[in-house]
């Protein structure tokens, strides 16, 4: 078999969808096994834990192994980011560690071998792509959600920290209990206290509620959606180009181009 044919064959098994489902099925086994390490078992479940963990390892080299091959300009698999953590991941699970110093680095980097289905299930890069996508415009509202807080965590303190300091004593505890209040643990408690004292301190709290809990959480929302929309696009452009479909944006390209023809002429 020489090196076009084998390239050929290892394309093909790695966007099988049986050897796909394969090592996702490998990923949840290995995430078990990693809990499995937490509990107290006998010295011959220790021992065939072990031996697993090297196959899982081996199933994993095999694994990385057949996407590289497969890839057929081998410069774009490192262009990847996924493909360079699962290599990494791959590689550090191949160091023999166990009973040095470095042991509890080697089971935290097998704990992060769970993150490997994000590389194998397109739908979880979707998600993440979006997520990161994202981020740059979701800065901004974490901005914007910062000085909301300072500022109620400011008025918070002045008007309450007679009332119960250990709540509202400075501003960053008073940051904090406004967290707490944004995520509805308890909230009513510190509310209906600052309220013996000010009856109308309901207004703070409600109107603190209503500007980060709802607004802001459906401003978050909406850009992850519209990210992910244009991902969704982006990635159903890209199949198109590669089966040779034609897009509406094509087609709209070429109605221009004929225009403009018959315009000359």
């Amino acid at each position: 078999m020489n090196k076009t044919s084998l390239q050929l064959h290892f394309e093909s098994l790695r966007s099988n969808r049986i050897f796909e489902l394969f090592v996702v099925m490998v990923i949840i086994f290995s995430a078990l096994m990693v809990g499995a390490k937490t509990y107290n078992m006998p010295k011959e479940a220790l021992i065939a834990v072990k031996w697993l963990d090297v196959l899982i390892t081996v199933i994993f080299l095999f694994e990385i192994t057949v996407r590289f091959i497969g890839e057929e300009v081998k410069r774009n698999f490192f262009k990847s980011g996924w493909n360079i953590f699962d290599s990494l991941v791959v590689i550090v699970s191949l160091v023999p560690i166990e009973g040095s110093e470095m042991a509890l680095v080697g089971r935290l980097i097998r704990i992060f071998r769970v993150l490997r289905m994000i590389s194998i299930i397109p739908e979880l890069r979707l998600l993440i792509n979006s997520l990161m996508k994202a981020l740059p415009q979701l800065g901004y509202v974490v901005l914007l959600m910062f000085i909301i807080f300072y500022i109620y965590a400011a008025i918070g303190s002045t008007i309450f920290a007679a009332i119960n300091p250990i709540l509202w004593g400075d501003i960053s505890i008073s940051m904090l209990t406004l967290f707490r209040v944004m995520t509805f643990e308890d909230w009513t408690d510190v509310m209906y206290e600052t309220m013996e004292v000010h009856p109308l301190s309901w207004l703070y709290f409600l109107s603190f509620i209503f500007l980060t809990t709802f607004a802001f959480l459906n401003m978050v929302i909406g850009i992850i959606v519209s990210v992910m929309e244009e991902e969704h696009t982006r990635e159903r452009e890209e199949r198109d180009a590669r089966e040779g479909k034609i897009t509406i944006e094509d087609l709209h390209q070429q109605i221009r181009e004929l225009k403009a023809l018959i315009q000359k002429s």
